[in-house]
């Protein structure tokens, strides 16, 4: 698990934490986030206008700026996005 708190995303990075409702998850360093959201799939990328979106159940892959590909199962929870940082919080997460 990569620890990224207080530093700021690079140009074209997204700083991004999964937690569940007893701990962190993950985090670190994305180039992309792909989440299924109550109204359907969602793509976020660097510069991604602030959003607060229901997740949905189900995947959410984050693609590290290495090209490595995450996966998690996250339900019951949203996602944030504001200023290039990323925030999922789900009652139940897990990396697969």
């Amino acid at each position: 698990m990569a620890d990224v708190q207080g530093e700021q995303p690079a140009a074209h990075e997204l700083r991004v934490s999964v937690v569940s409702a007893d701990q962190e998850v993950w985090s670190g360093a994305a180039k992309q986030i792909i989440a299924r959201t109550m109204v359907g799939q969602i793509g976020i990328l660097a510069g991604h206008e602030p959003i607060l979106a229901i997740l949905g159940a189900g995947e959410v892959r984050i693609t590290t700026p290495t090209g490595e590909l995450i996966t998690a199962q996250a339900e019951d929870g949203f996602l944030s996005v504001d200023h290039d940082i990323v925030t999922i919080v789900a009652r139940n997460a897990s990396l697969d």
